[in-house]
């Protein structure tokens, strides 16, 4: 496992995974074949650009001629699946686009690697398979999948696919379940990144409902972390979840963001929830810890981290905040005031 094709590795988690393996494993070969959507970009991968071991290729994951040749160009063994459309609020928007890339788009990487018989086939998903979790309930891998919103249904089919390729083609395969992911090159729609941007000028902060949805928040390279152990130790077929287990109100996430910044609480503005808003995601990721791996960030230190980051890089996400995001956010919120 020293050839990975890297799919969606110029969004948010992959261009970070992107950067840490080139480090840790400066022998390892490392493509990553992305479509350049809206959120995925090549700035993110700029560092890595003078990286002879690093070579980008433009392409969707549902083609499965172009996926084919740079698999076999490459001689790549391994793939790790992070190219999918992530947000829930264009998925209510859009579902068509959410099952077309995350649930067919895998199919067709599966296939791939069934047919060029690769060593391993990583398929990156999410907690929020798992549906609402009551407190003081924690998810844990064997529980059943409830999910709620179309970007979560994808990705439990998904899941479904890549499991099911293990049992009937002997395809290894491994699947890590993350929480929601905070740090460096997160497009500005989810929440984090949203409510930093928003703040740094003096702009409203939009929050569902009460606010007081529980979110387990990981810094993205403990996340990259985690996803590294499994594909060197993770048992075939197996899935581990992967998160802090420490989950925070995104009312206190705000007013956080806000005090870091040193803005005044009253940017928070409350809008109508939306439709199916799960209100707690708790993950159990004792089976991962077992492998030894523990989250190295606090909530606290990721979130700072987080925000420096974001404030030390107006030049990476001022340019984002025009054009089509300001149509998208204008249709998102408002009518929600």
């Amino acid at each position: 496992m020293q050839k990975l094709l890297v799919t969606g590795g110029a969004g948010f988690i992959g261009s970070n995974f992107v950067h840490f393996m080139l480090e840790k494993y400066p022998d390892y070969t490392i493509v990553v074949f992305d479509k350049l959507t809206y959120a995925g970009r090549l700035e993110n991968l700029a560092p890595a650009h003078a990286n002879p071991h690093y070579h980008f290729v433009k392409g969707d994951i549902c083609d499965m001629a172009a996926v084919r040749e740079v698999v076999q160009r490459f001689e790549l063994d391994t793939i790790v699946n992070f190219a999918a459309e992530t947000h829930v609020d264009r998925s209510i928007m859009t579902p068509d686009a959410v099952v077309s890339t995350n649930v067919n788009g895998t199919w067709t990487l599966l296939e791939v690697a069934r047919d060029l018989k690769l060593t391993r086939f990583h398929q990156i998903s999410t907690d929020e398979v798992y549906g609402a979790i009551p407190a003081p309930g924690r998810s844990k891998e064997g529980d059943p999948l409830e999910p709620r919103s179309p970007y979560s249904a994808s990705k439990a089919g998904a899941e479904h696919l890549v499991y099911a390729y293990f049992i009937t083609y002997g395809l290894p395969v491994t699947i890590t379940r993350g929480s929601n992911n905070i740090g460096p090159f997160h497009y500005p729609e989810k929440a984090v990144p949203l409510f930093t941007t928003n703040a740094l000028d003096d702009l409203p902060l939009p929050i569902y409902g009460d606010g007081l949805q529980m979110r387990d928040y990981q810094y993205v390279l403990d996340h990259c972390e985690g996803i590294d152990l499994v594909l060197h130790q993770g048992g075939l077929g197996e899935i581990y979840n992967v998160g802090t287990e420490v989950e925070t109100a995104n009312i206190v996430m705000a007013r956080q963001i806000l005090d870091l910044l040193g803005k005044p609480h009253s940017l928070i503005q409350h809008v109508v929830d939306r439709a199916g808003h799960d209100r707690r995601y708790a993950l159990d990721c004792s089976k991962l810890r077992a492998l030894g791996w523990h989250s190295r960030h606090s909530f606290d230190a990721a979130l700072e981290r987080t925000v420096r980051w974001f404030a030390d890089n107006e030049a990476w996400w001022r340019p984002l905040k025009t054009g089509a995001y300001l149509d998208y956010y204008r249709k998102q919120y408002a009518e929600r005031g």
